[in-house]
This record gives structure tokens, sequence and C-alpha cells, in this order.
């Protein structure tokens, strides 16, 4: 039976810090909560680093901040995982020496980018991460893919360029269309995970969309992730909402013990498995998370 780790995808959720549920008084510092979320749970997902590429200096603190066996599991930029990228999320001096076409542009996607600065910002995500891989607390790098990130071969070309790009490091993926898993495409794409020794991850979320990927509980590596997203249906995919309304979900001890068996077999066909809560509105990934830890002891 392999390792279990359970956590959250944030430790700094403005309302998990505005509901006064979690953090006690005394943690008022980013320094004191990250220390007091890690006395909690063993490990967390860095959500931020989907919206700006972390620093090397924001990632030594972190390693400073915590335990020997923590670990932070990252997602990756989101211009690297095909997602529309606003130029402001780029480094400055990286937005200063886009070509002028570019530079225009309100939206930037991964093709839109030359090779020379591409090779730059995934050297620079790489770098940013060595103080966590050193310190022995990097668990995995998530690529989520959007949902129009369909079955093909530039798509698998894609994900194993990223896994290349980040060759000393161990990189999960996490698809966001069922097309990957109907009947004429599964069982291709749990071979081409396990080919690449890639972590498939595990999903739990709103079913009845054309996008809903099911809740299949596969490995295809020796570290495995199980990513609940929440149910909440009425507003998994609407349109100009904030993300935390979409993830203010509060799992049923019923719907979560749905999982343990599927866990229990993940954990005994690995070394490792990652249990990461993201409806991360106010408090209810922290209480989902310490909730099935119970129920999984």
């Amino acid at each position: 039976m392999g390792d279990i780790l359970i956590g959250t995808c944030s430790w700094t959720d403005p309302t998990l810090i505005e509901s006064g549920r979690f953090y006690p008084e005394w943690a008022q510092s980013a320094e004191a909560r990250l220390q007091y979320y890690a006395s909690q749970f063993p490990i967390v997902e860095v959500d931020s680093s989907y919206y700006a590429l972390p620093s090397e200096k924001t990632c030594g603190l972190w390693a400073r901040r915590t335990g020997h066996s923590f670990k932070f599991d990252i997602k990756a930029f989101r211009l690297f995982t095909q997602h529309p990228t606003p130029p402001a999320s780029l480094p400055k001096d990286i937005r200063e020496v886009l070509p002028l076409g570019i530079k225009k542009k309100s939206t930037l996607y991964y093709r839109d980018l030359p090779d020379a600065l591409l090779d730059e910002l995934w050297n620079r995500f790489e770098k940013a991460l060595l103080p966590l891989e050193s310190a022995g607390k990097l668990g995995v790098i998530l690529l989520q893919f959007p949902p129009w990130f369909y079955p093909g071969s530039r798509q698998r070309e894609h994900i194993l360029s990223c896994k290349d790009r980040l060759l000393q490091y161990t990189v999960a993926v996490e698809f966001r269309h069922n097309a990957w898993f109907d009947e004429p495409n599964i069982g291709a794409t749990m071979n081409f995970l396990r080919d690449n020794n890639l972590p498939f991850v595990c999903v739990d979320e709103p079913q009845g969309f054309e996008s809903s990927v099911p809740p299949i509980a596969e490995v295809t590596c020796d570290i495995a992730l199980l990513r609940f997203h929440g149910r909440k249906r009425e507003t998994w995919e609407k349109r100009g909402i904030n993300v935390t309304e979409r993830f203010n979900y509060l799992y049923t001890e019923k719907e979560l013990g749905e999982w343990i068996p599927k866990i229990n077999w993940l954990a005994s066909k690995t070394r490792q498995l990652h249990v990461l809560f993201n409806n991360c509105y106010q408090d209810k990934a922290v209480v989902n998370a310490h909730q099935i830890r119970l129920m999984l002891d």
C-alpha cells in the first residue's frame, strides 16, 4: 500500500482566510499560514503558478517554511497547457520583446509565441522549482488541459514536448474532455500515459455535460492523483462567474464514501497517491480533506 497524501488545492484562497474557520488568530502572515497548513496536511497544490510563473525566491521560502516530508504539487502555467493567456501575466521583460503583431493581442496562445520566447519561459519555470526539488518537496507538475484539447496526434506530441521540457520532474496529466475516455479512445489514452510514464489524474466533477470526465480510477505510473472539483452542476460550465463560485461545493459523507474503495485500490497499485480537494470556497476543501482522512483511517 502506497502513501496516501491528502490536502487541498490552495492554502491562500481569500475566502478560506476570510471565513475565519481554519487559520488560528495568530496565523496572520503568509509564513504563519503556510506553517499552520503544513501542520494539518502533508501536501498542497499550488494554483497561483497557473496564473503567473512562480519565482525561485518564493519556492525557496515555501521549502523553508514546511517540514522535511511536505510536498508541493505545482500547476503548470496556463500558456503551457494551451489555455488563453493575458499578455499581462507574462514577465515584463518577455512582454517587451514580443513581436509587434503579438503585442496587440488581448489574449495569447502557446502557438503565438516564437520558439525562443517559449524556451525562455520553460527555462524560468523549471529553474523556479529547483529549491523545492532540491529539498525533496516537489511532488508533480500538473498539466491540466482545457476542454477543447481533444484526442489526436498533435495533442499527444504536445504532452510529450511538455514532459521533455521538465525531464527532471514528474509530470501528471489531467484531461478536461471525456472524448479521451470514450470507447474508441480510452485504451489508447491509458496506453499512451503508461508507455510514457505519465501519471493519470483521476477526477470527481459534475457529470451530464458533453465535456464531463467520468470518475475513473486508473493507474498509469507509480504515482497517482485524485482531484475533487465538487459537483456543482449549475455553475460548472457557466460563463462569466468567479472561479470560487464554480467550486463552492461541500461533499457529503455518502459522496466521499463512493471513492473510499477506489482510493484504497489506487494506493495499492502505487507508491504514492495524492488526494487533493479543489472545492476551495471558504473552508469546504479543508473540511472534506479532514473528513476523507478520517473515513480512510
